[in-house]
């Protein structure tokens, strides 16, 4: 009986040894740290892998996640510097890079953060005017993040960014923003309409101009051509009167024939509107000889005179 309370008790010792062994060893996940503490005091910290803690002296003080973080704080009543009062919510962006200050450095890090957003931004905002304000996000951004960045390297924790979510004036104020924006739009359509009719009628304007300038331009090419065609008309009538003087030259009249082609021109000449001619003497003496033969050929033949 006695053999067998000593097995018992021995399995049981076993059993317990080997269930102590086994968590006293302890896996860290990836991105993750364990603070160990040693009879009250910092021991260590863990990074990832497998780590063996001794049992009932070493203990894990805080278990810390190295992944970058977000907090949305909520919105938080700022005055600027002309006095309106606005409702403005943070998010933050930070990341934890030293977990022994983390774990010891400040009483509930994340509060202290909210705390310390929500004071630093009192500060900027009460320095700037409501239209800065809603104009200069950015600019707010950046200073709380350098204010927040030096003040949190003590606690271990780097603020990687900062941003204004929303910034909410007063009702009063959003209703008179909301006139002053669609005045401004209705300014701007009233513009763009005035400059699409000044483009309009500039280019009616030029349209008309240059329809001008064509129909001028023809109407000179026309006449241009006109006088073209009748300068050349005149040099034909030259060129065909000078090519007869010149046969005619080449053809040595005599001079009866002369005279004959004198009186056939006067005749043409007396056919017109004039009322006197003037016959010169050379060609007088033939004017009547050929009277005279004109009336010996219609006495001797009748016939032949009327064909004459």
């Amino acid at each position: 009986m006695e053999t067998i309370t000593i097995l018992i008790l021995l399995a049981v010792a076993v059993a317990l040894l080997v269930l102590l062994v086994i968590t006293s060893i302890k896996v860290v996940p990836q991105s993750n740290a364990y603070v160990v503490e040693r009879l009250g005091a910092y021991q260590k910290t863990w990074a990832t892998g497998i780590h063996v803690k001794i049992p009932f002296i070493d203990r894990i003080a805080k278990k810390v996640s190295l992944k970058e973080q977000v907090i949305d704080f909520p919105p938080q009543p700022v005055i600027t510097k002309d006095n309106v009062t606005m409702q403005i919510d943070t998010v933050v962006y930070f990341q934890i890079t030293d977990s022994k200050l983390y774990t010891y450095g400040v009483e509930r890090p994340i509060s202290a953060i909210e705390n310390l957003t929500a004071t630093t931004l009192r500060n900027i905002i009460g320095e700037m005017e409501l239209d800065h304000t809603l104009t200069s996000r950015d600019v707010i951004n950046s200073k709380i993040r350098v204010i927040l960045d030096e003040a949190t390297d003590a606690w271990g924790i780097k603020v990687n960014r900062v941003e204004l979510k929303n910034i909410i004036p007063p009702h009063e104020i959003q209703a008179a923003m909301e006139k002053q924006m669609k005045a401004e739009r209705e300014r701007r359509a009233k513009i763009l309409d005035a400059e699409g009719e000044k483009r309009s009628a500039v280019l009616i304007a030029e349209g008309e101009k240059e329809s001008a300038i064509l129909r001028a331009e023809a109407v000179k090419e026309t006449k241009i051509r006109e006088a073209q065609g009748e300068a050349e008309a005149i040099l034909s009538v030259q060129r065909a009167l000078a090519d007869g003087l010149k046969m005619l030259n080449e053809a040595d009249p005599k001079q009866s024939v002369v005279a004959i082609k004198s009186l056939e021109a006067f005749e043409k000449a007396a056919d017109g509107k004039a009322t006197k001619i003037i016959i010169p003497s050379e060609i007088q003496s033939l004017a009547g000889l050929a009277v005279s033969l004109k009336e010996l050929v219609v006495r001797d033949h009748p016939n032949e005179g009327a064909n004459l």
